[in-house]
């Protein structure tokens, strides 16, 4: 089936999607739950609990605070903050008036911050901490447009336009108490579905960031078409840590504020592990690396243990292939599984808290293999895909039907397309409305008919599932006309508990090679049990023991590959690639072509040695 000539493959899923805006969920939420603990956090060292009702009084209050501050429907209202309530708190209070929410990435460092506010022509900004404060401080000058900054923790202000969240609710009970909050609700509900709710900038692997534009509409139908294939209720317990400056997590915290469920906000990256163990979440939405460390971390058991855990893997992918084929598993490997859940299956349960129903993972492909461990260990990960630009899901795995190595079938209203190039177009009521104020740009990922040109490569099966295969402008093609996708290979390699990072290099060369971090954490280890002695990571790498230990390490993750795509060399790098040097985006991304710039020397090093392995200092 296809709707236009020259088109490989075009799969469809139909509906009806009804429309509405951020604010309806918001308000059809506060309605229909009346939960003590809509959202839990970390204060001193216990979890606390804010009630529906506590939520909105505080929403509508902030919100008149911010009309007494000058912010009028249609303003960039900025937030650069980490996960925490206040986050959700500006959010909903800016909707609730009619502003644009711009959120920032914490991570990002001052001089990143003040391209995009300046662009965004933000008038407010919330942060969330005096750290995040001195960074708008320190570009202040450069933001004509930026009045106000509003601080969610009670820090020292008094710099030009600035005030802390408690004096911004204390304005909003004023405007109380003065009778201003009468009609709140419904001069929210006057939101039009068309207005645009957020621009969100990309984080820019292949160039400078672009302010996507969402509309109400967008997000809107997003939650419902992801409401009618993945089932949440009131009775469950998200754990939020995917920064809420990405669509992705920001999306799904919508979703599940709608359906009621109780969202407890992660301490940080760091203290994952202990928080899920403290609030035993039964569902959460992350990305590749939290599963494939998880992953890594069970397979670090030696001697006769390793032995076990390896066997209850292979029991793990025997029963995920048969329940993904539809097969019935026998009773042989039915007694296989329950003995390896009592060996292995139920500790890795009870490190993620013990009531796990699901996880969903976006924003990188996810390894085939990872994906059946989980599922046969009983904590199954749905793998779906998306992008800022819409808005963000177009594809997700759903209990109901999934396929290990996809990202699922299209959601309800959205129509998928392979076009000619292998390139994969999107259409539905998620594509934005466009790039703030570069309509050129619009222009050339959106066709005439409607279809957002993703950028990605991929792959439609006989049955409508999807399969990603590579960012477009990252296929190497060698100079010996060999096309090679870079990114599954250098997932393979990033299982392996010993790597931290890998980029494979080779467009226009004879043969790839490949640039690798180790997991110096890792690493240290290892040394210090064969009795290797280094000083620091150079003196480290440099001893013969350690080379051949990462060079096994490294290619011995490579089976199954062609011989043309296998790296023939391999550097390995002292340091790590970090957000504040540019190497890598806001969610983790590695920016290719700053590693290949930053690397040159090394690249042509490596093309030029005769080693195998390279250690770069």
């Amino acid at each position: 089936m296809s709707t236009r000539p020259g088109t490989r493959k075009y799969v469809a899923n139909p509906a009806d999607l009804p429309r509405g805006t951020l604010v309806q969920l918001f308000f059809d939420a506060i309605d229909r739950h009346d939960k003590q603990d809509a959202f839990r956090h970390k204060v001193g060292g216990e979890w606390r609990s804010i009630s529906h009702a506590a939520f909105q009084a505080d929403v509508r209050r902030l919100a008149l605070a911010l009309a007494w501050l000058g912010v009028r429907r249609g303003d960039r209202v900025a937030i650069l903050s980490e996960n925490r309530p206040e986050w959700a708190l500006a959010d909903y209070a800016t909707l609730c008036l009619g502003g644009v929410v711009t959120p920032i990435y914490a991570t990002l460092p001052s001089n990143q911050i003040a391209p995009i506010l300046r662009d965004a022509g933000a008038r407010l900004i919330f942060v969330s901490t005096a750290d995040q404060l001195e960074k708008v401080r320190q570009v202040r000058a450069e933001l004509p447009a930026l009045e106000r900054t509003v601080v969610f923790e009670e820090v020292e202000v008094g710099g030009e336009g600035e005030l802390t969240l408690g004096q911004a609710l204390e304005l909003g009970r004023r405007e109380e108490a003065e009778g201003r909050g009468e009609g709140f609700r419904e001069r929210a509900l006057a939101a039009d579905p068309e207005d645009v709710a957020t621009i969100i900038y990309t984080s820019g692997t292949t160039g400078e960031p672009k302010g996507v534009m969402l509309t109400h509409a967008n997000v809107y139908s997003n939650v419902r078409a992801v409401e009618r294939v993945i089932e949440v209720s009131p009775s469950d317990v998200a754990l939020s840590f995917l920064p809420l400056s990405h669509v992705f997590e920001r999306m799904a915290d919508y979703y599940l504020f709608w359906k009621g469920c109780t969202i407890a906000y992660a301490e940080s990256i760091e203290a994952i592990a202990q928080n899920m163990v403290e609030v035993r979440p039964t569902l959460m939405v992350g990305t590749p690396r939290l599963y494939e460390k998880v992953y890594a971390r069970v397979m670090e058991a030696r001697g006769l243990k390793r032995r076990v855990v390896e066997w209850a893997k292979e029991v793990a992918v025997r029963w995920a292939e048969a329940r993904s084929e539809g097969r019935s598993p026998g009773l042989a490997l039915r007694l296989e599984r329950s003995l390896a859940n009592g060996l292995v299956y139920r500790k890795l349960k009870e490190r993620t808290g013990g009531r796990i129903r699901l996880f969903v993972s976006g924003g990188a492909p996810l390894s085939p293999e990872v994906g059946k461990f989980f599922y046969g260990a009983g904590l199954p990960v749905y793998e779906g895909y998306g992008l800022t630009e819409t808005s963000p899901v177009t594809n997700v795995n759903t209990p109901a039907e999934f396929r290990f190595g996809t990202v699922g079938k299209p959601v309800p209203g959205t129509e998928i397309m392979i076009a000619e190039d292998g390139e994969i177009l999107v259409r539905g009521p998620q594509v934005m409305k466009g790039y703030f104020n570069q309509p050129e740009a619009t222009r050339e990922v959106i066709d005439e008919d409607g279809w957002f040109h993703t950028g990605d490569v991929g792959e439609i099966d006989e049955d409508g599932f999807l399969r990603i295969t590579d960012r477009k402008k990252d296929l190497i093609v060698t100079a010996g006309g060999k096309n090679i996708a870079p990114q599954p290979i250098e997932n393979r390699v990033k299982l392996n508990r010993f790597v931290a990072e890998a980029v494979l290099i080779g467009d226009r060369r004879p043969y790839p090679v490949m640039l690798v971090v180790p997991n110096f954490e890792a690493l240290g280890e290892w040394a210090a049990q064969n009795g290797v002695e280094a000083g620091d990571r150079g003196a480290l790498l440099r001893d013969e023991r350690v080379r051949r230990k990462m060079e096994a390490e490294v290619f011995g993750m490579l089976d199954g590959f062609a011989r043309f795509e296998v790296p023939k060399k391999v550097a390995l790098l002292e340091q790590g690639f970090t957000i504040e040097a540019g190497q890598m985006t806001p969610t983790l991304k590695v920016r290719r072509r700053v590693v290949e710039a930053e690397c040159r020397e090394v690249i042509e090093a490596l093309y030029a040695e005769s080693e195998r392995l390279l250690v770069v200092e």
